[in-house]
């Protein structure tokens, strides 16, 4: 037994449950003795290393991510790291790849090395098929995911609202008149999906109708994106603007149009120090990891204090204009 079983016993939330547990008065007479009746029923007996705040916990968070040498998870695992640390929390950070069995054996590490909740960077951690070893983890501590979505019980979501980004950024392009606009990415991670999913309905909004063509995956690199564009260029497909699901993409294709002198508008996401680096430098979206990190921390270490908090936060995306946006063709 554990407080997930508990709590689906008792028809109440964990963060409902542990405030049982860990004795603290904002809990009605009623709802505390449904909940104690459940505890006597099924012998539960909190482990030493129970989760909530008010009792014995090893004041360690398991973090997952799946490449740390991408400057978008550095940034964040940095990020989050010294908010834990500020929290008094310390943390396990774990480098999984993309593969499913990776991820579960290292979920599984963490939940040996008894920490108090996972958290999970990045939308790759949401599988096509089967989430069960997240939904398994949650039964045993809360799992929080920046930037990603998974909707399972004792799991919660801080994410950027990208989906929105890329219909805004297509938009602005139609509204530049731009109309046959390339769309560039690597993964249909739950974070790669709303964004085609705001390209396409951006140029049906403009009476575009979307050409596969100019909707193209190409490899997570600079190099791969330059040459996917080379070779649209060399089939004489035609397109007026560009944007990209990542930085580093779109800096691939800045590349290749910079080899041929063209010169069309170009957006990123994420923001990267690459955007501002390359030249002409890159408009790109900032997907706040500044605030997505903190707030789920803060939401992680009220839910282990015992409060209720929601299952999803979304915040707004942030366009960041620099010279690939009007640039003359």
């Amino acid at each position: 037994m554990n407080i997930y079983d508990i709590a689906k016993r008792s028809g109440f939330s964990i963060a409902t449950v542990s405030r049982v547990l860990n004795g603290s008065p904002n809990v009605s007479p009623k709802t505390r003795g449904k909940i104690l009746d459940v505890i006597r029923r099924e012998d539960y007996t909190p482990n030493v290393f129970a989760r909530g705040l008010g009792l014995n916990t090893m004041r360690m968070v398991g973090i997952l991510c799946t490449d740390v040498s991408d400057t978008y998870y550095a940034k964040a695992v940095s990020l989050v790291e010294n908010c834990l640390r500020q929290k008094g929390f310390d943390a396990l950070l774990c480098c999984t790849g993309s593969g499913v069995d990776r991820k579960k054996k290292y979920l599984d590490v963490l939940l040996a090395k008894r920490v108090d909740a996972v958290l999970l960077i990045g939308s790759a951690f949401q599988e096509d098929t089967d989430n069960s070893h997240i939904a398994s983890a949650a039964q045993q501590v809360p799992v929080m995911i920046i930037n990603g979505l998974v909707e399972l019980p004792n799991t919660y979501c801080v994410l950027c609202d990208e989906g929105t980004a890329a219909y805004e950024n297509i938009s602005l392009l139609c509204d530049m008149g731009c109309r046959r606009i390339l769309y560039l990415y690597d993964v249909l991670t739950y974070s790669g999906c709303v964004k085609i999913e705001g390209y396409k309905k951006a140029l049906t909004d403009w009476k575009i109708t979307p050409d596969p063509l100019l909707m193209l995956r190409v490899p997570k690199s600079i190099e791969g994106a330059k040459a996917a564009v080379e070779k649209l260029l060399s089939n004489a497909v035609e397109f007026d603007a560009v944007m990209a699901s990542e930085d580093l993409l779109a800096v691939g294709a800045l590349k290749a149009l910079t080899a041929r002198e063209m010169r069309v508008p170009v957006i990123g996401f994420n923001n990267s120090v690459i955007a501002e680096a390359c030249t002409p430098s890159l408009t790109s979206v900032d997907n706040r990891l500044e605030t997505l990190c903190p707030t789920a921390v803060d939401l992680l270490v009220r839910l282990l204090s015992g409060e209720e908090i929601p299952k999803k936060v979304m915040v707004p995306a942030q366009l960041v204009e620099r010279d690939t946006l009007h640039i003359a063709t």
